[in-house]
């Protein structure tokens, strides 16, 4: 954790910038903010004309003047003056006004694991456009481990794995700390175009964008093992034709197509586990692994990991806003630091 709790405390707002989802928490109010990091800009005058859902309903359907962006990338600020401008709109005038009134604004922000200066100084200086006078910033790892309850500041070993949309990290912590830790590059968008391309190349059907989640909701019930449902309809546009067609997709194929990117992030775990001291792998023999982030729900992932990895896997009761509760946790004092006292000599 780059900040302590102390100076935490002392924080107005927490904010997780993801890829896929921007969060908000006012320290007494809650989260206020829960969108997609989205947000559609007219090119010919550069107004900002949606953010959030509406913008994302956009995508694929705009005119050519009509841009939709979005300004995080991987866990990282692409685009700093964009997203300053979406987080503007996202909290409205009157959240916007009840910050101001603090004399010396502070703000929290989650920052990916092993994230380098140049990502890091994007993320502060994109709070500091919304007023914020300083910015601490906590290992997303660490926000999660705590959002989800996980008694981070003992001397035992907890894993946890974050599933974001364009990133997977794994973490084994103790004592408030990361032990060892691993950035997988595959996420949700990784699953998602996996699945665009199989039906591509196997039933030469170009996937609306906004129909992935739904095919993957078809693979629900048992999700990724053979228990589930034989085939699903789904409409798309035929890749020769440019017609619309639908098609009758063998779900055993899908579950196929979504293993192969999985299998990195199996490759990720191993690594952690193999440079975790034998006494912490011990411990996490009877505690497992706590999958957090948004494509932790997808279906069957976590009896896949079981299947591979041997080990029980959780998923927490609410696993997208795990991050930005955690850093509301620690906003709001709620998480007590372990006092080490030294030995008298």
């Amino acid at each position: 954790m780059t900040a302590s709790l102390e100076q935490l405390r002392r924080c107005h707002f927490a904010v997780d910038l993801g890829a896929a989802r921007t969060r908000v928490y006012v320290k007494g109010a809650g989260l206020v903010v829960d969108q997609p990091s989205v947000a559609a800009v007219n090119t010919r005058t550069g107004a900002l004309i949606a953010v959030g859902e509406f913008a994302e309903k956009m995508t694929g359907r705009t005119p050519d003047y009509i841009r939709v962006m979005r300004p995080v990338s991987g866990g990282t600020v692409v685009d700093i003056e964009m997203a300053q401008r979406m987080l503007r709109h996202l909290l409205g005038d009157k959240i916007r006004r009840t910050l101001r009134r603090k004399p010396r604004l502070r703000a929290a922000a989650c920052t990916p694991h092993d994230a380098d200066p140049l990502a890091q100084r994007a993320a502060i200086e994109t709070l500091v456009g919304l007023g914020a006078r300083r910015v601490e910033l906590v290992d997303t790892l660490i926000a999660a481990a705590v959002g989800c309850g996980l008694p981070v500041e003992r001397p035992e070993a907890t894993m946890i794995m974050v599933c974001g949309a364009a990133a997977t990290q794994v973490a084994v912590l103790s004592l408030g700390s990361i032990v060892t830790a691993e950035r997988i590059p595959v996420g949700g968008e990784a699953v998602d175009h996996a699945i665009v391309q199989h039906l591509r190349h196997e039933h030469e059907l170009m996937l609306p964008s906004q129909s992935v989640r739904p095919l993957q909701l078809a693979l629900s019930g048992n999700g990724l093992t053979p228990q589930g449902p034989a085939s699903t309809e789904i409409h798309g546009r035929d890749v020769a034709t440019g017609l619309a067609r639908s098609v009758q997709v063998d779900t055993a194929a899908v579950r196929d197509a979504i293993e192969t990117p999985l299998t990195a992030v199996l490759d990720g775990i191993g690594r952690v586990l193999r440079n975790c001291p034998p006494d912490l792998v011990a411990d996490l023999a009877d505690r497992g692994i706590m999958m957090v982030g948004g494509s932790a729900l997808l279906p069957g992932l976590d009896q896949m990991l079981r299947a591979a990895t041997g080990m029980p896997v959780h998923i927490a009761e609410r696993p997208d806003v795990c991050a930005v509760q955690g850093l509301g946790y620690m906003l709001e004092g709620r998480i007590e630091p372990l006092v080490l006292d030294p030995l008298a000599t």
